[in-house]
């Protein structure tokens, strides 16, 4: 190429469209300065300006020499990256997911991308906490930056802007972000660690009769740490690892004791990685074998990868999924693929990674919650340079820039946690993922020991591959499930506050046994609703259609939509009577109950309330497998993930009012939480037991989870299902309608379903109050669109939506009223 072709080449005018992490219909293209021609790479980052002073880093969908016709298009400032950070396969999810999920394309930006890969102006920005950076080396103007951080501890992007006079700021503190020495974030937190525990070792001195002997002889004027030594040698017998625990327990001595010993020089301690895998402390080695049921589903799944992209594994609780995860991975990582392991919660199942980590080294990746943003970025990074080749994540990590996928774990596939409510995209991470894998031509492995009824159909009709595993590993059985009539119980006056005497009993059986408890009672806060005896008025929040509960551990009524808060109340503001009573009960109220009932008991709890702060569950995990307590009452969250060794007895205290909430999944979900709680019991060699309270002893979904009925419980929801046009037969979609003004509200719904129902005719249900019809002072009516799978396109239904969306909104009787779409709503 001649020098005036090259020349003409750099001055050619491009125009790129990009995409900005904003809620706005279209991208948006703005004209490239033609010094920045060569730097134009689709997936790069650049600096616009949008609106009237608001700079964004946005990314480059496509590039051309054609400008816009309907407006002028304004320079882009500048561009960040020299490679793209995001490649094809990602934008295309990105498109697939605004069309599928009826959402804008910035949204899913704004969701895929971590805080500090889009910069906007409102970002802040901190100083990182390294000492040894040497400042010395950085340019006159991040000298300029680093300086105004020292006196002000935090900076946005726009301050920034103002310090320098210049809008092209972000090259810059990308420069500072990449080489350490800023943040683009004030909220730091630490990074995953893997369980430890310590255990006693005898000082080698102490290791011949002789040494013992002396030992003891010393110990005479001590006699509980004689003890102590005395129970270790006895458990040294039988057992390779003693714990501080193990010692006390079996010498009834105290902790003082031990210490003692430890300071002595008896004992040493050291510290052993472990995990909680498979129901017990497993000592984690990259060395296991199947068992016999193990090695037929790995089989299976290997032949139905041949000609399925996806296979669900139905495996009861501790039948070894994870061991043939394990495998599968190897084999993808042989093949050179990367591989996606996908948790529902990654804090609740901690010991998976560390059982990973210990397989696969610095080859793994995790990409979560308790991570920071510029940690996630940093995650971002690596994988871009292939550095990670599997990543264990929640449902954000399927936004990842992967190079090369092969397989696709979703563990626990049946969570409703892969769901997405808010804000939009309201994506499923699971069939997402389904999507992904098709984009990658990679293989999606579905594993759960409840399936949802979705997925066991799609399997049922080969659609899936399907694989079982109804064999728990080892010798661990199956926990027997004995049911607590309530009204019986009652009668015969054997209901102690809200504990049976049978599970009163086996609880104390089970600590006698030095075993530990679960209790389940799936409402958290002390009260649910205080009530006026007199006049029965309820107490409710003030910005929500939704009575306050009461938790004793902030002595406030508390609303769990919006947050607000108020001091309780005494005297009923409707009548005026000294009557307000508690109604109802939830984990702070049965711990409460329990500790009056048995005050020997060391009890801890596990909900949404106990749990916050960094460390929160990690304490309280902690401290229930080191046995600090005998009983643990939780929410939903003891259900997921969590094995422990010792706990031989799990207690449901009211089971109606998951069978009883008004959801057409509610008899789904609710046999998949009891099953999956009653896996918490006996995962190992004792036999679990399970006590279930309820008033409803003969219903179906009860008799079910007593004998382990899946198939009946799957055949008996998929007629219904069938019967009343519910998925998997139809798809849904929700359509919230919201104002401030109740009236509005009515007639901006009614004007809508009118609109829809000219096209879509019965398919439109409502608009109908929801369960909770006014939320943080919005009023809401629901719109609800049932689409049959057969002989309807649903492209072209979305396409009359957002039409009929577009016409509402551009009628002034309207004006202000949000709509809300969730597009299969869990």
């Amino acid at each position: 190429m001649s020098n005036s072709e090259l020349f003409n080449q750099k001055r050619k005018t491009l125009f790129v469209e990009v995409i900005l992490p904003l809620a706005i219909a279209k991208t948006y293209t703005y004209r490239v300065p033609h010094d920045l021609n060569d730097r134009v790479k689709i997936g790069v980052r650049v600096i616009v300006q949008f609106g009237k002073n608001k700079i964004y880093s946005a990314i480059i969908r496509s590039f051309s020499i054609e400008a816009p016709i309907k407006y002028e298009a304004k320079y882009l400032l500048d561009i960040v990256d020299e490679e793209p950070i995001v490649d094809g396969s990602q934008l295309q999810l990105w498109e697939w997911m605004a069309e599928y999920y009826m959402c804008h394309l910035g949204e899913v930006m704004q969701a895929a991308l971590p805080a500090a890969l889009k910069m906007a102006s409102e970002t802040k920005i901190v100083l990182a906490e390294n000492p040894n950076l040497d400042r010395s080396d950085v340019s006159d103007k991040a000298y300029l930056i680093l300086e105004a951080l020292d006196i002000a501890g935090e900076l946005r992007v726009s301050d920034v802007v103002k310090i320098l006079g210049q809008k092209s700021v972000f090259p810059l503190l990308k420069s500072l972000f990449e080489k350490g020495y800023i943040l683009i974030s004030e909220e730091i937190k630490e990074r995953y660690k893997p369980k430890t525990k310590a255990f006693l070792r005898l000082a080698s001195e102490y290791g011949d009769a002789e040494g013992k002997r002396l030992l003891l002889d010393s110990l005479n004027r001590a006699p509980k740490q004689q003890d102590a030594f005395l129970a270790f040698m006895q458990l040294s017998k039988t057992k390779e690892d003693i714990t501080r625990q193990d010692v006390m327990e079996t010498s009834g001595c105290g902790a003082g004791a031990v210490t003692a010993l430890i300071d002595k020089g008896v004992f040493d301690v050291k510290e052993k990685l472990v995990s909680r895998f498979d129901g017990t402390d497993v000592f984690l080695t990259k060395d296991f074998f199947f068992s016999e049921s193990q090695q037929k589903a790995y089989d299976a799944i290997k032949a139905q990868f041949e000609d399925k992209e996806v296979v669900l594994l139905h495996g009861v609780t501790a039948s070894g999924k994870t061991q043939i995860y394990i495998r599968l991975i190897e084999k993808a990582l042989a093949e050179g693929k990367n591989v996606l392991y996908l948790l529902p919660e990654i804090a609740l199942t901690a010991q998976i990674t560390a059982r990973l980590k210990l397989h696969f080294g610095n080859q793994l990746g995790v990409y979560h919650s308790k991570f920071n943003d510029n940690e996630r970025a940093e995650v971002w990074h690596k994988i871009i340079k292939d550095e990670f080749k599997i990543v264990i994540g929640a449902r954000s990590s399927i936004f990842l820039p992967f190079k090369d996928l092969g397989l696709i774990v979703v563990d626990e596939e049946h969570e409703n946690s892969y769901k997405q409510y808010d804000p939009a995209p309201r994506y499923h991470a699971r069939d997402t993922a389904i999507y992904l894998s098709h984009l990658h031509q990679a293989k999606v492995l579905l594993g759960s020991a409840t399936p949802s009824i979705e997925s066991y159909y799609n399997a049922k009709a080969s659609k899936y591959g399907f694989v079982k595993l109804l064999q728990r590993f080892g010798e661990a059985q199956l926990p027997d499930i004995q049911i607590i009539n309530i009204p019986e119980e009652s009668r015969k006056e054997q209901m102690h506050s809200y504990f049976s005497a049978d599970l009163l009993r086996s609880i104390s059986e089970a600590v006698g046994r030095k075993e530990q408890v679960i209790l389940f009672q799936n409402r958290r806060g002390h009260t649910p609703f205080v009530q006026c005896s007199t006049c029965g008025y309820v107490a409710k929040c003030i910005n929500c259609d939704v009575s306050l509960t009461y938790h004793k551990t902030s002595h406030l009524l508390h609303c769990h939509y919006c947050g607000h808060s108020e001091s309780p109340i005494n005297v009923c503001p409707a009548c005026g009577m000294p009557h307000m009573e508690s109604k109802g009960f939830g984990t702070e109220r049965v711990e409460e109950e329990l500790e009056i009932l048995m005050p020997e008991l060391r009890i801890g709890r596990l909900d949404l309330d106990s749990t916050k702060g960094k460390y929160g569950f990690d304490k309280i995990i902690g401290a229930f497998d080191d046995h600090e307590f005998d009983v643990l009452i939780g929410t939903q969250m003891v259900a997921k993930g969590l094995d422990f060794g010792r706990v031989s007895l799990i207690g449901i205290i009211n089971a109606d009012t998951i069978i009883n909430f008004p959801d057409f999944r509610a008899y789904e979900r609710a046999f998949s939480l009891f099953s999956q709680v009653a896996g918490r019991a006996g995962r190992r060699q004792s036999l679990g037991k399970v006590i279930v309270q309820t008033y409803t002893p003969q219903h179906r979904v009860i008799e079910q989870v007593v004998n382990h009925d899946y198939d009946g419980m799957f055949m008996k929801e998929i007629t219904e299902r069938k019967n009343f046009q519910y998925p998997p037969f139809c798809r849904l979609i929700k359509m919230d309608v919201k104002h401030a003004d109740q009236q509005q509200a009515l007639d901006s719904a009614n004007r809508l379903a009118s609109a829809l129902r000219s096209h879509l005719g019965s398919r439109v249900l409502g608009p109908e109050p929801p369960l909770v019809a006014r939320v943080r002072n919005h009023y809401i009516q629901t719109i609800t669109l049932k689409i049959e799978r057969a002989n309807i396109s649903i492209h072209k239904v979305k396409d009359f939506i957002r039409q009929a969306i577009a016409l509402f909104e551009l009628d002034k009787y309207n004006t202000g009223v949000r709509i809300q779409i969730d597009v299969d709503p869990y």
